[in-house]
């Protein structure tokens, strides 16, 4: 299972709608290793002020590996954790997260990041399992 949803969540979907301030929440307390890569290059994206940044690291186990599976693969999750940071992800090898200014989505360095050629070249013997 992806989050856990707790139930008081669960039956305000069933209701209608939910924000994304609750969605996040759930999201957050259900993936905290997603969670805290996301927000780190998300954080050092703002600060540095460049074009993206990214993190490589391996995560720990296949547990974390897979919190970044699922909050990335899922178009609702990767969207509000967009929305929420300002920024717009991209995700290589199961591991390698960037998060993009907004403007610079399309520019050069994004579409070379995005590329077959990209991913091809970001291939290791360590990241075998992805």
């Amino acid at each position: 299972m992806s989050l856990q949803v707790p139930a008081a969540l669960l039956d305000r979907a069933k209701a209608g709608p939910v924000s994304d301030e609750d969605f996040l929440a759930c999201v957050r307390d259900s993936l905290p290793y997603a969670w805290k890569v996301v927000s780190q290059v998300a954080d050092r994206l703002h600060q540095d002020g460049g074009e993206y940044a990214d993190d490589n690291t391996v995560p720990p186990s296949d547990v974390e590996q897979g919190q970044l599976l699922r909050a990335l693969a899922s178009s609702s999750m990767r969207g509000a954790l967009e929305r929420h940071f300002g920024v717009k992800l991209e995700f290589q090898n199961c591991c390698k997260v960037a998060a993009f200014r907004p403007d610079a989505v399309d520019g050069a360095t994004h579409q070379t990041f995005v590329s077959p050629r990209a991913q091809l070249l970001n291939q290791s013997p360590r990241l075998l399992s992805c």
